[in-house]
């Protein structure tokens, strides 16, 4: 059983890692010349949101509370109690800010290429996507760390 939750872990810490990297990816180089360009590179955001960094981020958290339920010894470590407050942070964040933001700004992209909005809009909700973006994969990979590294933290 341990084994099956660290494998399920592992694959969906690669699994948002990788869906994060390619949200910064499409924001990056996705063709932005025009509204309806950039209103289908939004899209393609919000569906890696969608099908990717939610369902991994999600697998991911319930594998590693499962994981701490069932191995005693995870419970009486204070680097996986670190990293479980992490990985419900981190999950917070990833709901509030970068589905909201991938959301949104697909709706907005939508309705400026329809011709019912001004760009401007869409840059008030663009302003701090990018910060945004690197909190949450430094978080990530500060849980890979800790769950490869397993420092001990203890009191001196």
């Amino acid at each position: 059983m341990r084994r099956s939750l660290k494998f399920l872990h592992t694959l969906a810490a690669c699994g948002l890692v990788g869906a994060l990297l390619a949200y910064a990816t499409v924001l990056l180089y996705a063709p932005q010349a025009t509204p309806r360009s950039y209103a289908e590179a939004r899209q393609t955001i919000s569906l890696l949101c969608d099908y990717l960094l939610l369902p991994s981020m999600a697998v991911a958290l319930v594998t590693g509370l499962l994981a701490m339920a069932v191995h005693g010894p995870f419970r009486d470590t204070r680097w996986a109690w670190l990293k479980a407050l992490l990985g419900l942070s981190l999950f917070e964040a990833t709901l509030g800010i970068v589905q909201s933001k991938a959301t949104t700004a697909a709706a907005e992209a939508a309705n400026i290429a329809a011709g019912q909005a001004q760009a401007s809009v869409l840059e008030v909700i663009l302003a701090n996507e990018w910060s945004s973006l690197a909190a949450i994969l430094a978080l990530s990979i500060a849980q890979i760390v800790l769950g490869v590294w397993r420092p001990r933290l203890a009191n001196r």
